[in-house]
C-alpha cells in the first residue's frame, strides 16, 4: 500500500501534526533519514492522491506552499478491512477473527478498540 520511505515520512507528519514539506524533511534529518526536499514534497503529494494526509494552501515568503496533515487512516482503513472479512467470508469468516481477536492479550486488544474507536 505505502513503501517505506512514505511510511518514515508519514510518522515524521505524525509526530509534527501539521507541516509543510521543509519541516517534514527536517523530522527526517533528525531522526537520521538524509532526503532532498523535492523528494519529501513529492512523497507527500503521492500520500495526498492516495487519501493518507491533507493539505491546505499556505500564504509564505516567496509565495504560497502546502501545510499537511495526516488523515486517521488506520481506523479508516481497520474498518474497512473489517468490511472486506464479511464480505469475502461471510459468517465463517467472522467466526475465524473473533477466534483470533480472543487470542490477543488485553492490551493488543484495548489498543486494537482503540485505534477503531470502539
Amino acid at each position: 500500500m505505502i513503501g517505506s520511505l512514505e511510511k518514515d515520512v508519514l510518522l515524521s507528519l505524525r509526530e509534527l501534526e501539521e507541516a509543510p514539506a521543509r519541516d517534514v524533511r527536517r523530522r527526517l534529518e533528525a531522526k537520521g533519514t538524509h532526503v532532498a526536499y523535492t523528494t519529501v514534497a513529492t512523497i507527500l503529494s503521492r500520500l495526498f492522491t492516495k487519501g493518507f494526509v491533507r493539505r491546505r494552501r499556505e500564504t509564505c515568503r516567496g509565495g504560497e506552499r502546502y501545510v499537511y496533515r495526516p488523515v486517521d487512516f488506520e481506523r479508516k482503513y481497520l474498518r474497512n478491512m473489517l468490511r472486506g472479512v464479511v464480505t469475502l467470508f461471510g459468517p465463517a469468516g467472522v467466526v475465524h477473527l473473533n477466534e483470533e481477536l480472543s487470542k490477543l492479550d488485553p492490551s493488543e486488544e484495548r489498543d486494537l478498540k482503540r485505534r477503531l474507536g470502539l
